[in-house]
């Protein structure tokens, strides 16, 4: 996935250090999330496709390194979302149990980690880009950029649809919300569409028709749920639904959109627009990533862990994807030689095609990978990509833009760490039946 020539490999590996191990020592990679309680589902379905990636790549013989092969160990440790007991799994995964890269969700959990990962070296990955701050220098982004993504679906609408021309939006007041909010504005005003109606609630809200009834008065043309939670996100379009709605919806995710589709109805959720496919996509079928088999492993993941697919399920394998591909390019382990590997190669490549490294201007730092990312919309009941925009054209465009509206509500790095306004209160992904 990271191209480069024999020679240069050669040159590159020999000025980094040679971390190895032995023939018979697994390669050990630490999961540290939340694996129960109320935010487990930000988790959880992560160890999952993590365990079918270890599956594969065993099967195939492990991890080559330096012209052998080693197999790979995933490591979980449980911090059920709580700061005490992520710092607690950080020093056992990296002191006890050596891991060559720890993956976490991020938020809360990696607020307190930040001092111990840079003075240990650690190579770790977020799922929250927000997490990501000039002092982080070991820490990247290299799957989930929200909310950046939010950008391609509403480009695609300007051009799509262009009879919409009016949206009410909606998001929680929290450090996922916010940001996303602030993006979806700066989409709206790049696109022309008009904001009509804006409303941020708290995130322990729970009156639905007091968020949403409002919106709908406002007569929009798009519904817009910015990044709420999945069980805001179905409570809201059932309300909407409910009410007689008629215009078109946009949501960020819209995990378990089939109970969507069977609590309202097909035609009512048909063109929904969102951002995250399912991986038996037709168009997913070229793109090189988990062995170039994304079908395969949506259906294995489906067969092994049923009713439990999201984003979460996929995006640490992708992290895995692009780390394991820089650990054979490079020959070596070694944290700060896969990062420098990762950084420095002609071409980097992530889920969703060529990428490339960003992110000082609004985090600070550029250890956020932005590319491709793609369109998705409801199709007689079924997710499916409608294009794949650009991350980076738009942003050529209007940079500007973002920056001044993520500055409105404070969500740049250095607006976040003078206030100290890392929270990220993060709910379940799961809608209860």
């Amino acid at each position: 996935m990271i191209n480069s020539s024999f020679a240069h490999r050669m040159a590159v590996t020999s000025l980094f250090p040679q971390s190895r191990v032995g023939m018979n020592d697994p390669v050990k990679i630490g999961f540290l999330a939340p694996l129960t309680g109320p935010v487990s589902s930000w988790g959880l379905p992560g160890l999952h496709g993590c365990r079918l990636w270890e599956d594969w790549l065993n099967r195939a013989g492990g991890m080559l390194i330096g012209g052998r092969r080693y197999p790979v160990s995933i490591i979980p440790f449980d911090c059920g979302y709580d700061p005490e007991q992520a710092t607690e799994g950080a020093r056992h995964l990296v002191r006890h149990e050596q891991v060559q890269l720890l993956m976490m969700l991020g938020g809360d959990t990696f607020t307190p980690l930040r001092q111990f990962l840079n003075e240990n070296k650690v190579l770790a990955s977020t799922l929250l880009p927000s997490d990501l701050s000039p002092d982080t220098r070991y820490l990247i982004a290299p799957a989930e950029v929200h909310p950046l993504y939010n950008v391609t679906a509403v480009d695609w609408l300007s051009r799509a649809r262009p009879g919409l021309r009016k949206v009410a939006l909606c998001s929680q007041k929290d450090a996922l919300g916010l940001p996303s909010v602030a993006t979806y504005r700066a989409a709206f005003e790049a696109a022309r569409i008009d904001v009509v109606k804006d409303i941020l609630y708290d995130p322990a809200d729970s009156d639905v028709a007091g968020i949403v009834q409002p919106m709908l008065d406002s007569e929009p043309d798009l519904l817009c749920w910015c990044t709420s939670y999945t069980p805001m996100v179905h409570s809201m379009t059932e309300y909407a639904h409910k009410m007689g709605y008629k215009g078109e919806i946009l949501s960020c995710t819209m995990d378990n959109y089939q109970r969507l589709v069977a609590r309202t109805s097909l035609d009512f959720m048909d063109g929904a627009i969102f951002q995250f496919p399912d991986f038996d996509d037709p168009k997913l079928a070229k793109k090189a990533f988990f062995f170039n088999r994304p079908s395969t492993f949506f259906k294995e993941y489906n067969a092994r862990y049923p009713d439990s697919w999201s984003a979460v399920s996929w995006e640490y394998v992708a992290i895995l994807d692009l780390w394991h591909s820089a650990v054979e390019k490079v020959g070596s382990v070694n944290p700060v030689s896969v990062l420098n590997t990762m950084k420095h190669m002609d071409t980097t490549t992530h889920a969703f095609g060529a990428a490339r490294w960003w992110g000082e201007s609004i985090f600070g730092i550029d250890n956020a990978l932005i590319g491709d990312w793609p369109v998705v919309t409801l199709q007689e009941g079924r997710a499916r990509i409608v294009e794949f925009g650009s991350i980076p054209d738009w942003l050529e465009k209007h940079e500007a833009l973002l920056q001044r509206h993520l500055s409105a509500v404070g969500q740049l790095w250095q607006q976040r760490l003078e206030t100290g306004d890392q929270k990220t209160g993060l709910t379940s992904r799961i809608v209860e039946s």
